[in-house]
């Protein structure tokens, strides 16, 4: 099977002129297949500002009315994801910034209303994976906004972490898949006050005890979750990382 690496940044990266050219040019000289999932949560809040509508977060998770709905469709699927594509076709990759909705490449269902409702907010359903891998066949790289739709004509706000992730395991069956999920450490790390503590290798036994121990907290709970379900369903490795260090494949690797 050919590689592929999926690498899912977050907004704060790509909205910032100089960490976004620093990645790009890091991820162009990634080998072989890849794709790119991108956050834009601050620019989201930056532009909704501007236009008089107040951003409401429950636990870090936005609430998506139906105006904050046209903000994030505006930003995540114009703005920043069209950024990042011209910003990678100066660097001769061959960039196609999607949506879920584009090509009905990822369908999600609206999340139902329990203890809070988060408006316009999708968790997937489907991958339409055949598509996406004949793209990256004719050596198409598809940067992927964290938006999906509902099949019945509404776009939704969907966590870029999940995209990354769902698209990782749908991929699974045609490649040979590292996911790669960066943020602003180095990796998992031993002591959250030594930013050189990197954790190299995790598996689900260390993860339980580090988890028991209190070394693996907060929100990087999910995170690892996420990363064991993506190996579950077939990807080959989960690894988590800086976006500084995506060509060296560094950071700490879950198995």
């Amino acid at each position: 099977m050919e590689k592929l690496t999926l690498i899912k940044v977050g907004g704060k990266i790509v909205e910032e002129p100089d960490t976004l050219q620093q990645l790009l040019r890091d991820f162009s000289s990634i080998e072989g297949h890849k794709v790119l999932v991108h956050g834009g949560g601050r620019s989201a809040t930056k532009i909704a500002s501007q236009l008089g509508i107040e951003s409401q977060m429950v636990n870090g998770r936005r609430i998506t009315d139906a105006e904050m709905l046209k903000v994030v469709t505006m930003v995540y699927g114009g703005l920043v994801n069209k950024n990042i594509v011209a910003g990678l076709q100066s660097l001769q990759v061959n960039a196609l910034g999607l949506t879920g909705a584009d090509m009905n490449i990822m369908h999600s269902d609206k999340r139902p209303v329990k203890d809070v409702d988060y408006g316009f907010v999708g968790d997937v359903k489907e991958v339409n994976a055949d598509v996406l891998a004949s793209l990256i066949q004719q050596g198409i790289v598809p940067v992927l906004a964290p938006l999906t739709h509902d099949k019945q004509g509404h776009m939704l706000n969907t966590n870029a972490d999940t995209i990354a992730g769902e698209a990782a395991k749908a991929l699974a069956k045609y490649f040979d898949v590292t996911l790669m999920f960066c943020f602003e450490k180095k990796g998992v790390l031993l002591n959250e006050n030594d930013d050189e503590s990197v954790i190299p290798e995790i598996d689900r036994a260390s993860f339980l005890k580090y988890v028991a121990e209190g070394i693996i907290q907060g929100g990087m709970i999910p995170k690892l979750e996420n990363a064991f379900q993506a190996i579950d369903a077939g990807v080959k490795e989960v690894i988590i990382t800086q976006a500084s260090e995506i060509h060296k494949h560094t950071g700490t690797r879950v198995h």
